[in-house]
């Protein structure tokens, strides 16, 4: 067997890609931040700035508006239930971007979950005048939930406040409390002006008293590991393949992308939810034998046995499969319109899999301002943060989010129209906040 494709750990784990999100309230100058990383990393080809230019002119301004060059970016939608978000890609000598540029108004901080589920960083934005605001609270908390490893707090516009020291100190000692409190493991606080480029990408004289990185300088320098391997291995199955040619008569593969850690030939697996077992004989990738895969490659893999298996079925490796329950609880990031209520039917989506479900019960709503929990609110509306407990209507084989932010996510999905309900991470919770007593489990459920 060839084993071409095969690396070491180190070397997987070494990379130049950051992928970070933005975000920040309404008017603290999100776009004038992205536009002037762009510009100043000369990420922005010269027909883009002559055309930012001459529509900064049109609108009788001296200098080029920099936020203009996301306006085609912007992931603000008419109609809230959408969850997309804009991406934005460029690079400097020292390391590749992929910059996930998320809304600003309250209306769409839902968007932020779609953006910084992936994040490896994420910016959030205060303008100095403001300090602290309820956005950048809940901006604090999505990334706390959704595990983004490292936060940046960029207090902008410091030229409106005299580039004084104080003001940054007291909003950085403020944010910093709030975002250490709902354990965010690493926070750097930079003072900044986008408009004049004060330590966006260069250092500002007028803040000779910040001895800290730029902007740009941080996001170039700060650890950022992609090394799945070392996670529990899982693979969803996402199709099952059958050729059925006169080559291959008796070929049988279940191909999908390998979520996290290594598969390989000869380990015995454990097909979830059936429990079955059986040993990879092969695992084909881009159309070659291998004898070795790892996350996030996109595999087919063979087993001895003829099992019954389908799209939504997990491989494990026998001595590491998760265990598999009916009964999921988790914090969940609401992001439609409609309301999530006790009682109510939904689809379950985790990973390849989609099952039926009931909301039996949501324990409790984050309060944002002092991190409480609002017991037993009965429902949860656009924006919400609270805790669920949903039963299933089949077995599914969930990771806890704190180990595998791919297997201990999910979403709960309308299942009339297909609308995305809410965003959810198995077993997660705000360490800080106070548990809460929950009523008895209601009766009267189909499964």
């Amino acid at each position: 067997m060839s084993t071409s494709t095969e690396q070491p750990a180190a070397e997987l784990a070494a990379t130049t890609l950051l992928r970070f999100a933005t975000a920040g309230s309404v008017d603290d100058g999100k776009s004038t931040l992205v536009g002037r990383l762009l510009h100043d990393s000369k990420s922005v080809l010269a027909d883009q700035l002559e055309a930012v230019e001459h529509a900064s002119r049109s609108r009788g301004q001296e200098a080029p508006d920099l936020a203009l060059l996301t306006d085609g970016l912007r992931a603000e939608r008419e109609q809230g239930i959408t969850i997309d978000v804009a991406y934005r890609y460029f690079a400097t000598p020292r390391r590749r971007f992929i910059l996930a540029d998320t809304p600003g108004h309250v209306q769409y901080t839902r968007n932020m979950v779609t953006g910084a589920s992936t994040a490896e960083l994420a910016v959030v934005l205060v303008d100095a005048r403001n300090g602290v605001v309820e956005q950048t609270r809940r901006h604090a908390a999505v990334a706390a939930l959704l595990r983004v490893p490292h936060v940046v707090l960029a207090v902008n516009k410091m030229d409106l406040v005299e580039y004084r020291e104080s003001v940054f100190a007291a909003i950085a000692e403020e944010f910093t409390t709030y975002a250490s409190e709902l354990g965010v493991p690493e926070i750097t606080a930079i003072p900044i002006s986008a408009l004049a480029g004060d330590n966006v990408v260069e250092p500002s004289a007028n803040m000779d008293w910040y001895g800290g990185p730029t902007v740009l300088e941080h996001l170039e320098t700060v650890p950022v590991s992609h090394d799945l391997t070392a996670c529990h291995a899982r693979f969803p199955v996402q199709y099952v393949i059958r050729p059925q040619t006169a080559e291959h008569p008796d070929y049988r593969g279940y191909a999908g992308q390998i979520a996290a850690g290594a598969f390989r030939v000869g380990e015995q697996i454990t097909v979830l939810p059936s429990g079955k077992t059986s040993t990879i004989t092969a695992i084909d990738a881009l159309g070659e034998p291998v004898d070795i895969a790892w996350a996030p490659q996109s595999v087919t893999i063979r087993l001895a046995d003829d099992i019954d298996i389908s799209r939504g079925d997990l491989l494990a490796p026998s001595g590491d499969a998760p265990a598999t329950s009916q009964d999921v609880e988790a914090t969940v990031c609401h992001v439609a319109d409609q309301p999530l209520t006790v009682g109510q039917r939904v689809l379950l989506k985790h990973t390849t899999r989609t099952v039926k479900a009931i909301v039996k019960e949501i324990p409790s709503r984050l309060t944002l301002d002092d991190l409480s929990q609002h017991p037993e609110p009965g429902r949860l509306v656009a924006n919400d943060i609270g805790r669920v407990k949903v039963r299933t209507a089949e077995p599914l084989a969930l990771d806890a989010y704190a180990d595998s932010r791919r297997t201990g996510s999910f979403l709960l999905i309308d299942p009339a129209d297909g609308t995305t309900l809410a965003a959810g991470m198995a077993g997660e919770s705000f360490a800080t906040t106070k548990a809460v007593a929950t009523a008895d489990d209601e009766e009267g459920w189909d499964f």
